[in-house]
């Protein structure tokens, strides 16, 4: 009886993990733009509540990118990850976009 193949997960694990910091600085820059937007276009109390909505989501979504790539960091063989944060980081991202929008209008 022969042990199963061991998996070797080659580049991928490294890609994810550039794919999870490529995606930080994106929404590191919506939310700056969201702050330059506020105080370009005049400091109001319905903008200055969006920007820091958007500041907590892009808080939110950085949480989640750093527990991801720590993972991915710590073992070769990284755990899948949980529907939670999965849905959490699609959660922050949309919700930035949005808000991102609704400070262009």
């Amino acid at each position: 009886m022969s042990a199963p193949p061991v998996r070797d997960p080659g580049l991928q694990p490294e890609r994810t993990r550039l794919a999870w910091r490529r995606t930080t600085l994106a929404s590191t820059v919506a939310a700056v733009l969201a702050v330059k937007t506020v105080l370009h276009a005049g400091v109001s109390a319905p903008r200055v509540a969006a920007c820091a909505l958007c500041a907590l989501l892009w808080l939110g979504f950085l949480g989640c990118a750093h527990r991801r790539i720590h993972a991915l960091s710590a073992s070769p063989e990284p755990r899948a990850l949980s529907p939670r944060h999965a849905t959490a980081a699609v959660l922050c991202t949309v919700a930035l976009a949005v808000c991102g929008a609704a400070l262009i209008l």
